[in-house]
């Protein structure tokens, strides 16, 4: 399901009114060409109280792009039918505010792709700056950490994002994979853990687990059942599209994904599939918490491989 998120930075830029109208047509195109690889599941989420609502430009509402003559009418009328869910926070999961995280771009908080970046979709921004015009936006991620003598932590990471149809076309296999709903199905309709470890091999095939595992995941009691699919659908996306060549040290992950800190890695070791005790130290969470899942990335394998589900360690 692409929820695709508008860069409101990219709406601040002042330029003449028919230069903004061609930007809004060309990030219209990009919207629609998401929408024809996954119809059902494309959404637009602005910070606008509602898209009508939505300036593009300083001064210029979107109306004005709506009301000119050169603004093709199919495009119009197709951006109206389309899911729009205003403003951003309506698509949060229940009981999450990300009030412990922010993003910045060129010095300057972008909300829009820190949420894309943080609920696994892409930003979408008007291409009136050449910043803009790109497939791919690098972030500085800042969030809060439980460890007082950190207070917080700097990363870097990449976010998808289009501004132009062609930017849609590096995307597309990420998308068709999302529009495929069978695995989320599958997923919603899990009531257990066996249930979920007895589909992991046709739900997640590029997913590999230790022997242990299954009983971490058999114990998940069934608020987790429902949760803990969806991060390992996110998991496999992610392990799917990953190029050690280019991202030599993690795959572009669609949630928040991290290593322990060291003084907690003493509480990451777990049994290997062949028997070896081995560090597992990356992880993920998911609601409600504080469910945690740990693995070790496998390079050589591109994929990684899951040893411990359930409650946060040491909590």
């Amino acid at each position: 399901m692409p929820q695709l998120f508008l860069n409101e930075k990219s709406c601040e830029t002042a330029a003449d009114p028919d230069r903004v109208n061609h930007a809004m047509t060309e990030m219209v195109k990009a919207v629609l060409a998401v929408a024809a690889a996954d119809r059902q599941g494309t959404a637009l989420i602005t910070k606008a109280d509602s898209l009508l609502a939505l300036q593009l430009a300083p001064g210029h509402f979107i109306g004005r792009w709506m009301g000119a003559p050169d603004t093709d009418e199919v495009l119009r009328l197709r951006l109206k039918r389309l899911d729009d869910r205003s403003p951003y926070r309506t698509v949060f999961p229940e009981g999450e505010t990300f009030s412990d995280v922010g993003y910045q771009h060129d010095g300057e908080t972008v909300e829009g792709l820190g949420y894309a970046h943080l609920l696994g979709g892409v930003g979408i921004s008007l291409p009136l700056e050449a910043r803009w015009n790109t497939d791919r936006i690098a972030l500085i991620q800042e969030r809060l950490t439980d460890d007082e003598d950190a207070g917080s932590v700097s990363t870097e990471v990449e976010v998808r994002h289009a501004a132009r149809p062609q930017h849609v076309d590096t995307h597309l296999k990420w998308i068709e994979r999302g529009a495929d709903t069978a695995r989320q199905k599958a997923v919603e309709g899990l009531r257990s853990g066996t249930e979920l470890w007895e589909r992991c091999p046709d739900l997640f095939p590029l997913l590999q687990f230790t022997p242990d595992a299954e009983q971490h995941f058999t114990e998940l009691p069934e608020a987790w059942v429902r949760p803990v699919g969806e991060r390992l659908g996110e998991l496999q996306d992610a392990v799917s599209d990953w190029d050690p060549e280019r991202h030599p040290i993690a795959p572009q992950w669609r949630s928040y994904v991290r290593t322990e800190f060291e003084m907690r890695r003493k509480l990451c070791w777990f049994p290997d599939s062949d028997g070896e005790n081995r560090l597992f130290d990356w992880h993920c969470d998911f609601l409600p918490k504080p469910g945690r899942m740990h693995f070790r990335l496998l390079h050589e394998e591109r994929t990684l491989r899951i040893a411990y589900v359930g409650r946060k360690l040491g909590v």
